[in-house]
């Protein structure tokens, strides 16, 4: 499937000539801290043509940087394939990048892809010390963390993500 990307300048004209509507499939956290003022929050793992707000004009999706609205986009795609979807590239970063303004609550929130970096990092050099240090079978652990990253990159989908989407802090 061929997802069509589009420039933050492009999308702001969209969305102000009423061309198009802007989603932001983030973590309601995420969304919380920072979003675009004309955005409608609808979480990736809720992403279909059923939770979407009704349109008869453009779907732009947008996330942090690109990816997960580049998954959302995917997902639609394949429930109506002739839907007029496009992924913001960059994500808020660029819309940002281009000058264009965002709502702030002043939180400081650590993005979700961060998150699971940092967790599976933690658990691999953990699991790698103790197998170094107490018994040569822990490095058992960190070969299962590596295993997921390695899942994780060739499939598009990562379970820790969505564990650590579920945590109360990222709610």
């Amino acid at each position: 499937m061929n997802v069509q990307t589009i420039d933050a300048k492009t999308s702001k004209s969209w969305i102000e000539a009423g061309d198009a509507i802007l989603v932001d499939v983030r973590e309601p956290a995420e969304h919380a801290a920072q979003n675009i003022a004309a955005a409608q929050l609808v979480p990736l793992n809720t992403v279909s043509l059923a939770t979407l707000p009704k349109t008869d004009g453009k779907i732009i999706i947008h996330c942090q940087k690109g990816m997960r609205g580049n998954q959302a986009c995917e997902k639609l795609l394949a429930e109506k394939p002739d839907l007029q979807v496009f992924n913001l590239e960059g994500g808020i970063e660029v819309w940002q990048q281009a000058g264009f303004a965002t709502q702030s609550s002043g939180k400081k929130h650590l993005p979700l892809d961060r998150q699971v970096q940092m967790a599976i990092g933690s658990f691999v050099l953990g699991f790698s010390l103790l197998g170094y240090f107490v018994n040569p079978n822990f490095i058992f652990g960190a070969a299962f963390f590596g295993a997921g990253l390695l899942n994780a990159g060739l499939t598009g989908w990562c379970g820790f993500a969505k564990l650590m989407a579920k945590m109360p802090w990222n709610r």
